[in-house]
């Protein structure tokens, strides 16, 4: 549905054969049907982006002299802005109220992002990248119970992700090569299926996902000491940080300098906390189900199942989450491969589910379809098997 002002950037005939559909540019071509109801009516989320400044300000004082100003005051679903202005038209205090009204109203209104604007412009203005707003939008739809599946409903769900680092001294640390793709996948289709998520990332080397809440760790013990306040009241803690084993025992207060060509420090490592064993063996109630991750690779002792199995025993979780990360395969990658574990009535392990090579996100959706399992959810509209 384009404005005058859109159709000057690009024509009817494109914006038809890109879509795919009809383009609706004014309330008098097929008045008959009364375009400016019709279409609405048939919306279960209306998004508009770019928003300018002059949109948001027509629609928070309700003017309707086109098109689509005319179907946001019919509109009875939820409604995204997604606006795009130079900055100083951004923080205008003209702008400012125009936001302020609309969400106070439940109108959605994305916050521009920061980089290259018109021209040699940078600033905050930017349209958020596709990516960021298909976030947005399954978050609302997600919040008004759309078509999204949404077994998790009512739950509160925590979510770690990202790699702790540890200070060795104000520049350089001890971490890991975790991008936190495969947490934050997880935070987004727990929010996605209805959940009430927190999310604690760590480092992280993607988007935070929008619609959910969020804490900034750092090491191990700030990440142990966040999740354990998060779970109070949680009913389920999904544990995909990657926590880094070691720190130094010392942290030195300055940079340490070179003192000669082939000089190096000599560095004494401790033990960082275990976070997912903490947390699974002191639970706050004995409703929280704790799902944790182990990254493993075979030796000389046994093979990944082996050494997975024995994690799930030791760390006292509900379930395993297992990947094979021999070579460096899945970290910073957009993929990932999994098979779900978890304690059997003869203290053995089972496998409950797993997946082939596949993207993070459906990871994500196998992992919690085997957690609403374990929570004894009824899982709707996924069309999966019951899990073992």
């Amino acid at each position: 549905m384009p404005t005058a002002s859109a159709l000057r950037f690009v024509g009817e005939p494109t914006w038809s054969a890109l879509s795919g559909h009809p383009v609706a540019t004014d309330v008098w071509t097929d008045a008959h049907d009364v375009p400016h109801v019709s279409i609405g009516r048939a919306a279960d989320l209306v998004v508009v982006a770019p928003a300018t400044a002059d949109l948001l300000a027509r629609a928070a004082h309700g003017l309707a002299d086109d098109l689509l100003t005319s179907t946001l005051l019919t509109v009875t679903c939820p409604v995204l802005l997604a606006p795009a202005m130079h900055t100083e038209m951004w923080e205008h205090l003209a702008t400012r109220a125009n936001v302020a009204l609309l969400r106070e109203r439940g109108v959605t209104v994305v916050d521009p992002a920061v980089g290259r604007l018109t021209g040699a412009d940078t600033g905050q203005g930017r349209l958020p990248e596709p990516e960021e707003l298909l976030e947005h939008v399954r978050a609302v739809l997600a919040g008004v119970g759309g078509t999204l599946a949404q077994d998790l409903a009512g739950r509160r769900v925590v979510v770690s992700a990202g790699g702790t680092r540890e200070p060795l001294d104000p520049v350089r640390f001890l971490g890991n090569a975790s991008s936190g793709r495969q947490g934050v996948a997880l935070a987004e289709a727990a929010r996605d299926r209805g959940a009430e998520v927190h999310l604690v990332a760590a480092h992280v080397e993607t988007a935070l996902p929008a619609g959910v809440r969020t804490t900034r760790v750092g090491t191990a013990a700030e990440l142990l000491a966040a999740v354990t306040a998060a779970v109070a009241d949680a009913d389920a803690l999904v544990m995909a940080a990657a926590v880094a084993d070691y720190r130094p025992e010392e942290v030195s207060g300055t940079k340490i300098k070179k003192s000669g060509a082939s000089d190096a420090p000599t560095l004494r490592l401790v033990r960082t906390v275990d976070v997912l064993a903490s947390v699974a063996h002191a639970r706050p109630h004995p409703g929280l189900v704790v799902v944790g991750f182990a990254a493993e690779t075979g030796d000389e002792t046994g093979d990944v199942r082996h050494h997975a199995a024995a994690k799930l025993r030791s760390k006292g979780c509900d379930l395993l989450v297992v990947n094979d990360v021999s070579g460096g395969a899945v970290f910073g990658s957009e993929h990932n491969e999994v098979v779900v574990l978890a304690p059997d009535d003869g203290g053995g392990v089972r496998e409950v589910a797993a997946t082939g090579t596949t993207d993070k996100r459906a990871v994500a959706e196998t992992v919690l379809d085997a957690l609403v399992h374990r929570l004894g959810l009824p899982a709707r509209g996924r069309g999966h098997e019951p899990l073992g």
